[in-house]
């Protein structure tokens, strides 16, 4: 299992992601699951992957050489001239390693499982968001639901619904996508650091800030110990029911 989140903004883009996979209590790694294609002035793009490892490390290694789908059409993710055809080109490729490995993992009793998150912006054209299935299909994150959520979203949820904007700051929505992750963490083990983020500022083909977060990362830190401290104090102020037991 994983958690990754991508934020859209009026201001840009933030996407961040944990590195835990495992196979049992017992069988615990780090991969990373954000992914970058970056050529400064011309384009910047982030995926991040979420589901079977196996079938999301294929994707992204088609996406990173080029790959000709199952119809004889060429796809290079550094070619596409808008985002929405980025979305189509990762779509290809989800269909591809599914035509390729999907039978065999369904004839080992394993359901395949796959869905990502592309976000960036290619010169002249608007940033975008875009949330991926294993069909293939995809949908856009829009002024309307600003956030775009894969793996184990449900504990991270509540925090964007109270907070995120479409004129929510860069700065501010990176700390809610932390307080979201830390949720996350504390509440399932299937998700853990380090973290991943990338922030991509509104008409800018690079990105702003490329991170590792760790354990040993201070504001991380702080965020987990004020957070937490900040819930038990707003509970305090809540006046007790006024019921009769």
């Amino acid at each position: 299992m994983t958690y990754c989140v991508g934020l859209y903004l009026n201001d840009g883009l933030v996407l961040l992601a944990d590195s835990r996979t495992n196979a049992g209590v017992d069988s615990i790694a780090t991969f990373g699951k954000l992914h970058v294609w970056e050529q400064p002035g011309e384009r910047a793009l982030a995926l991040c992957t979420a589901g079977n490892l196996a079938l999301s490390q294929s994707v992204v290694t088609l996406l990173r050489e080029g790959f000709t789908a199952e119809d004889g059409r060429g796809h290079d993710l550094m070619q596409a001239a808008t985002m929405f055809e980025a979305a189509g080109i990762v779509g290809a490729a989800i269909r591809e390693v599914g035509r390729r490995d999907g039978e065999g993992l369904k004839q080992q009793g394993l359901e395949p499982s796959l869905s990502m998150l592309l976000g960036g912006q290619i010169a002249g054209r608007p940033h975008e968001l875009y949330m991926l299935y294993y069909a293939g299909n995809f949908i856009r994150a829009t002024e309307d639901t600003p956030f775009l959520q894969i793996g184990e979203i449900k504990y991270g949820k509540p925090i964007l619904d109270r907070v995120i904007r479409p004129d929510t700051p860069l700065l501010q929505a990176a700390k809610c996508a932390l307080v979201s992750m830390d949720s996350t963490l504390r509440s399932n083990i299937s998700v853990g650091l380090p973290l991943d983020i990338a922030i991509l500022r509104r008409g800018e083909q690079r990105f702003a800030l490329r991170d590792r977060i760790t354990e040993q990362d201070p504001y991380f830190a702080s965020i987990r110990g004020l957070w937490g401290e900040g819930l038990r104090k707003v509970f305090a102020t809540i006046p007790d029911p006024d019921w009769t037991l």
